[in-house]
């Protein structure tokens, strides 16, 4: 069965080159120019990964993936003009999977689809569990005494390292090793944010306990002592 790219942008010819791209190698295409019939057919159809536009005529390409995470963890690619290190910290914050560029070769964003698509699909590897955390790998679930944690995946995939070495001190390249397919086009404020986004979410399940420590200068680890 052929994977399903859901394509919301609202300029025709990128929308053609980006289509003739996908079917090219396989996958099948919906595409949109409003946010609206986006979110409409998320609830219809089954969709295996989003390329999104920033600069939508509706609504803001951040708020549309802000509405789609309330509704699904399907992988997104943000498209955009703007090349501002505060654009890009913005969109993995909220959600987003990878960030392209425009101009951009189609072949490139099919090159990045499918490594999205690599590494969001589900594991075959049993669930476990770790201490007080219990890892869900088929469904990329994370839960923390007893009560499931809302991470996006940047964040599902820095906890789950956290986890699976507990007291190990990971720096935050490492860290984006682990998390990002291209980790050179991360940055270390990036790594940060996440880490603070991950222990506000621990710590509404467990306002008492930080399982997560700082080593200034050096990285962060989970605490072995949990």
């Amino acid at each position: 069965m052929k994977q399903r790219i859901l394509i919301v942008e609202d300029e025709p010819a990128i929308v053609d080159n980006i289509q003739y791209a996908l079917e090219t190698e396989g996958f099948e295409t919906i595409c949109f120019s409003e946010g609206k019939n986006a979110l409409e057919c998320l609830d219809k159809e089954a969709i295996d990964l989003i390329v999104l536009d920033i600069g939508l005529p509706d609504i803001s390409g951040f708020e549309l993936c802000k509405d789609i995470r309330k509704k699904t963890n399907t992988p997104i690619i943000f498209l955009t003009a703007r090349t501002e290190e505060v654009d890009r910290i913005v969109g993995l914050e909220i959600g987003a999977d990878d960030y392209v560029t425009k101009p951009f070769s189609p072949r490139e964003l099919t090159a990045r689809i499918r490594a999205v698509l690599r590494r969001t699909a589900p594991s075959n590897e049993n669930s476990h569990e770790q201490g007080i955390f219990y890892i869900d790998e088929s469904r990329r679930r994370i839960t923390y005494r007893g009560k499931p944690v809302d991470l996006s995946r940047y964040e599902f995939n820095i906890l789950k390292t956290f986890i699976q070495r507990p007291g190990h001190v990971f720096s935050r390249d490492r860290l984006m090793d682990m998390a990002w397919e291209e980790p050179e086009a991360s940055l270390d404020r990036t790594v940060d944010a996440h880490i603070k986004n991950i222990r506000a979410k621990l710590k509404n399940i467990d306002p008492d306990t930080d399982p997560i420590l700082t080593h200034r200068g050096v990285g962060y680890s989970l605490r072995d002592d949990l």
